[in-house]
């Protein structure tokens, strides 16, 4: 275009160079809030995205927690299982090697039961069936060693 302008003059242009652009303020203006709302949305998108990130990853974490906590537990209750079972193993073998008697065992049942009645939740105090049997032992027992009294009559 600018050929036919100058060239009835004999000059021809290969190249133009603009140095400034002036363009109205209505346009400058439409311009700016385009590229102010592009870069409006760009951030938008990145928050959203890192929200996005930092949710996944927190519920990561507090499953992986829960978990090792489960873990944890289960093997906690695993080794007090296996420490109660040993217990009551060796106190199994130690009762069966010392062969105790029915009085000695009486003996202990009468001395277990004020443990059974204790605690402030007891209303009531169960005494078993067995209770007779064993208080009958002791006192066949005690009859044995102890003398007859004569009587004072």
């Amino acid at each position: 275009m600018l050929d036919e302008a100058t060239g009835k003059w004999g000059i021809r242009i290969d190249r133009v160079e603009i140095k400034s652009v002036s363009p109205p303020a209505d346009i400058k203006e439409a311009m700016e809030s385009k590229m102010r709302a592009e870069r409006d949305r760009r951030a938008a998108i990145l928050t959203a995205e890192g929200t996005k990130q930092a949710a996944i990853l927190t519920a990561e974490g507090e499953q992986r927690a829960a978990v090792l906590t489960a873990e944890g537990a289960r093997q906690a209750a695993i080794l007090r299982a296996e420490g109660e079972a040993k217990a009551i193993a060796t106190v199994f073998s130690a009762i069966h090697a010392g062969d105790p008697d029915r009085k000695l065992l009486s003996y202990q049942y009468l001395q277990m039961l004020p443990k059974l009645a204790e605690g402030s939740a007891n209303k009531v105090y169960v005494i078993p069936s067995e209770f007779t049997e064993a208080f009958a032992r002791i006192g066949d027992s005690l009859s044995r060693v102890l003398p007859a009294k004569p009587d004072d009559t």
